[in-house]
């Protein structure tokens, strides 16, 4: 079985890499946080319009989404530490970072290359 849609990156904090991890269920934690869906952040993103809180907040999902899948302990991780990263690396490469692992999660097929898949209309289901 695959390991599903997911989206990773690393961010390089005083020479040690931090691991951002984000799947649907990471997303659906940043949709909340946000109160924006993941394509309104996306447009965001496109039309240089996404505002600093937002990307902190994103960030913030995917740390801590990374730290349970780590099972490497400790306390959770607070907006607080969020920010530490984004003062350390800064802003676009934060935002870069994030959302590349945020669109690997939105494009993923199934398992499916793209060219795989079936016509829409087609009835076929693998």
């Amino acid at each position: 079985m695959s390991a599903g849609a997911r989206g990773e990156a690393y961010l390089v904090v005083d020479g040690e890499q931090r691991p951002i991890l984000f799947t649907n269920r990471a997303l659906a934690d940043a949709e909340r946080l946000t109160g924006k869906t993941v394509l309104q952040l996306m447009r965001g993103v496109q039309n240089n319009e996404i505002s600093m809180s937002d990307v902190v907040q994103i960030l913030l999902v995917g740390m801590e989404h990374a730290r349970r899948e780590t099972r490497t302990g400790g306390p959770a991780y607070s907006i607080r530490d969020a920010w530490a990263v984004m003062d350390a690396c800064g802003f676009g490469t934060v935002t870069a970072r994030v959302m590349e692992a945020v669109s690997a999660v939105m494009a993923y097929e199934g398992g499916k290359a793209a060219d795989e898949s079936p016509p829409l209309g087609t009835g076929s289901v693998s």
